[in-house]
Parts: structure tokens; C-alpha cells; sequence
């Protein structure tokens, strides 16, 4: 049976109760089955950027804030040096926002066959699996995003403004791990201005809560060492947005927004889009969803930057969905076969069960990019081996640096990549390179000899972005480390 929300305050006596004895055994299984399957492939490219960077804390990076880098740490100081430590918090991530979005479920009035549902679409989404099996940002983003979307709700429908100083609060500690929740907050405040232009009530009566404010100035206050960080580093994270801007992110951001849970959860997404639109309570969180989404898209970003949107539509829908499945025994299994089967092929492709000849064809990239490496660092380790004492390693990016890091850890290794670059320049005792991944012909007008060690051959049979590049033994530099690092700076 539908549960419609009344106009007048709610609370939450008067809500359904919470479907613990659904929705955390479904969390549990999934935390537990990530964990178990954590050691499949090896480290992705980026945990082992984030678990070097953690040795480094820092109130900023060039490419990213501090949180995730600062959790990699944790997890390996708390749990082990060892990719199932690294992978702890992720999963743990995955198991709290299933909760979450069965918790926003039962807000919207969803009673327990809503948010099983709910938690079921989650458990078996494709990217809340990645990025609960990797150690990725958008690990705790979604956290955070779907948190914050849950005190909102809370806020405007129970009239309790005190809730709007939880989401400030949950708002500006995001920023600590990715600046992706402005666009939620930019679609917050579009969804509150227009419904307040199309005269409504509740949202007119928003803006003059001193709690919106309060609210608002705590997150202002929380996330003000990021704009600090900034402000003194001349606006790194601009920098990053147009690099990872990308013409192709535009033509794939409508299929990957379908992939991001499953083909089912996407029409119960949309359904449930519709349905917040048509309550006067929730448009503006509807129109926040769309706002945040479009703005993702114009932006040239990934889909998965605003999946947050998306697991809201969908756990929102999932109320509407219970409602109509509740009246017909046949529409009950159409659903679940609808929604879960169509979640197999995400659940194959997002966690580690596919043989290594197929993940050259799979669409996951994380995946691809998480073989090889212990096979990679040998590879490199056994040309150092052979040079003269002093000699350094020079990687074209920080995957590379940080798996030498994690395997090698006596081999001296630099990167001009990101925030690697601002690590540098090498000692001007260095003499003799090992550069991996760099164009010789560029290296050769740095230095006066440069010789082919092969190519790198991780041995997986995987064709990812390691596989082939030039592995070449340079000598003589023609200018100091200091005149020539500059030319070694790149992001991407």
C-alpha cells in the first residue's frame, strides 16, 4: 500500500518501521561477500596512489582533498598493509549506504517490501559494487551524498529544521573527499527557488528558518580549509575539473547513467523521479536530482560523479514500485525478476569473478587496471637492479609510482603525475633513469643517452594502460633536475 505523506508534519513515530530484519542482513551479505572477494586481481591504480599519498598527510592535494588518501592510511595502520585492509573501509561504505537508502525509503513511507527493495537494488547495483570493492572516492562520496539528501528530506518533511544543520554538517565534511557535493548543493538550492517562485508553501517557509542558516554557515565553516587550500595553491581543482572534462563523457553519460545500478533500478529510478515531482513536498528534491544530473552531464564529467542523484530517484521509486507490486502476486515477481535480473550482468562485470583473458572486454576499467602490478614492479626492479647506485625510476603516472612504492619500497621513484610532481625534482645526484611509460624520443632531449630496456609485459594477458609501454635506461642529463622537472608535469 502506498503511503502518502501528509502536508502537515510528520515524525517518526508515525513512519514505518525500519525493515532491519531485510535490509541488514542484505548489507551484511554484501560487506561480507566484498571483503572475501577484496584479494581477486590486486590493487587498483588509484589505491595504491591514495595509500602512497597517505604516507604524506596533507590538508590538500593537487588532484583531490584529503579524506581518501587520509582513509588509506587509516585502514592499513588499522587493519594491515595488505589489499583486504585497504579495502575494509569501501565495503563498509557499500553495507552504509544500502542502509541509507532503505533509511530514505521509509522517510518517503515506504513500509518493509520498499525498503528491501530498496536495499536489494543497492546490494546488486553495478557501481556501489565497485566502489565498495575498491578503494575509489566515490567509495565515501555516495556516503555522504545520500546522507545528505536523507537530512534534507528529514528537514522538509518533518518540518524539524534542526535537520538542515545536519546536512551542512554532512555537506561540508564531504568536501574533505571530493568538491562533487557543490553540485548537489546547487541543485538543493535551485529545487528550493523555484518551488518558492511556483509559490509553495513549505519551501517559502525554508528560507526564513534560522536552522537553513545555521545550517548552511556550519557547512560554509566545516569546508573552509578546502577553499583555503585553494585560494593558496592557485585553484588546483579547476585545473583537474577541465582535464577530466572530456567531449566522450558527453555521448556516454546517458548509458553509463543506466549501467550505474542496473536496467531495472533505472526505470524504477525514473519512476520515482516522477512521483517526488508530483508531491509538493519532494519537488524540490526532484528538481535538485535533474539539476544535479544535467549540470554532471554539461559539465563533461563521468555519470558516476552524480550517482548520488540517481540512488535517490531510484530508493525513491522503490516506494511507488512496492505499492503496485503489493497488489498482485504476479506483478511482485515481474519486479524482483525485472530488478535483479537484470543486476546480473553489473554483479559479473563490478566485482572479480571474470576469468583474466575476458577482463580485456569488460567495460570495467577498475578491473582492467588492477593486474599486473606485482609483475610490472619485478619487471622494473630487475633493470634497476642492473645500474649503477643512485640510479632513480621516473613513471609517467602515479599507478605506476605507487605500486613500486608498495612492492619496492627501496627502489627511489618520482612522477611528474598530479601531486606526485610536487614531490620532486629527483636528487641532481642522479645521473641514470629508469623511465617507464615516457616517450623516448622526448627522453633523449633531456638526456645525452637513452637505451631501450623492452616494453612493460605484466604477464596477465589483460591489454590495459600498462601493458606495452617502453621501458628505457637514460643517462647524462643535459640539465639540472630543478631546470628540467617542469617539463615533466602533467595531469590527468
Amino acid at each position: 500500500m502506498l503511503v502518502q505523506t501528509p502536508r502537515s508534519r510528520i515524525t517518526a513515530s508515525s513512519l514505518p518501521a525500519l525493515a532491519w530484519r531485510t535490509t541488514g542482513p542484505i548489507a551484511g551479505v554484501v560487506v561480507v561477500t566484498l571483503l572475501l572477494l577484496s584479494p581477486w586481481y590486486g590493487y587498483h591504480r588509484d589505491e595504491l596512489y591514495f595509500r602512497m599519498l597517505g604516507h604524506s598527510p596533507a590538508w590538500g592535494y593537487f588532484d583531490q582533498p584529503p579524506l581518501t588518501p587520509l582513509l588509506a592510511r587509516l585502514s592499513t595502520e588499522l587493519f594491515g598493509d595488505t589489499i583486504t585492509g585497504l579495502r575494509v573501509v569501501p565495503a563498509l561504505c557499500a553495507g552504509l549506504l544500502i542502509l541509507i537508502g532503505a533509511a530514505i525509503t521509509r522517510e518517503l513511507g515506504g513500509r518493509r517490501n520498499a525498503q528491501t527493495l530498496a536495499a536489494a537494488g543497492l546490494g546488486a547495483g553495478m557501481f556501489p559494487l565497485v566502489a565498495g570493492h575498491t578503494l575509489l572516492t566515490q567509495s565515501a562520496d555516495f556516503v555522504f551524498w545520500t546522507a545528505c539528501m536523507l537530512f534534507v528530506l528529514r528537514a522538509l518533511l518533518r518540518g524539524d529544521g534542526r535537520w538542515w544543520v545536519a546536512a551542512g554538517a554532512i555537506a561540508g565534511a564531504a568536501t574533505f573527499n571530493k568538491h562533487l557535493i557543490v553540485l548537489l548543493i546547487t541543485g538543493l538550492a535551485t529545487g528550493l527557488l523555484i518551488t518558492v517562485g511556483m509559490a509553495v508553501k513549505g519551501p517559502r517557509a525554508v528560507f526564513g528558518d534560522r536552522w537553513f542558516w545555521s545550517g548552511a554557515f556550519l557547512a560554509a565553516v566545516i569546508a573552509s580549509p578546502n577553499l583555503l587550500y585553494q585560494a593558496a595553491n592557485g585553484w588546483p581543482q579547476l585545473t583537474m575539473a577541465a582535464t577530466l572534462s572530456e567531449p566522450v563523457n558527453r555521448i556516454m553519460f546517458v548509458p553509463m547513467l543506466v549501467a550505474l545500478l542496473s536496467m531495472g533500478a533505472f526505470v524504477i529510478a525514473v519512476v520515482g523521479w516522477l512521483w517526488l515531482r508530483g508531491r509538493q513536498e519532494t519537488r524540490p528534491l526532484a528538481i535538485a536530482a535533474l539539476v544535479t544530473i544535467l549540470l554532471g552531464w554539461a559539465s563533461g564529467g563521468r555519470a558516476d560523479y552524480v550517482a548520488g542523484s540517481l540512488i535517490f530517484a531510484f530508493v525513491a521509486g522503490c516506494v511507488p514500485a512496492a505499492a503496485w507490486m503489493d497488489s498482485r502476486a504476479a506483478r511482485r515477481r515481474a519486479a524482483w525478476w525485472g530488478l535483479l535480473g537484470t543486476s546480473v550482468i553489473g554483479i559479473v562485470v563490478a566485482l572479480p569473478l571474470l576469468p583474466l583473458p575476458a577482463l580485456g572486454y569488460s567495460p570495467n576499467e577498475v578491473s582492467r587496471e588492477s593486474v599486473g602490478w606485482p609483475r610490472f614492479v619485478a619487471q622494473v626492479a630487475g633493470v634497476h637492479r642492473a645500474l649503477p647506485s643512485g640510479t632513480i625510476v621516473l613513471t609517467s603516472n602515479y599507478g605506476e609510482a605507487g605500486a613500486l612504492n608498495r612492492f619496492a619500497p627501496a627502489i627511489p621513484v618520482y612522477s611528474g603525475h598530479n601531486e606526485l610532481w610536487y614531490q620532486g625534482p629527483p636528487p641532481e645526484t642522479a645521473r641514470t633513469v629508469v623511465a617507464v611509460g615516457l616517450p623516448p624520443e622526448r627522453l633523449r632531449l633531456r638526456f645525452a643517452r637513452c637505451e631501450s630496456a623492452g616494453v612493460v609485459d605484466h604477464g596477465t594477458g589483460v591489454a590495459n594502460e600498462e601493458q606495452g609501454l617502453p621501458i628505457t635506461v637514460c643517462s647524462g642529463p643535459r640539465t639540472s633536475w630543478t631546470t628540467a622537472w617542469p617539463d615533466f608535469r602533467h595531469a590527468s
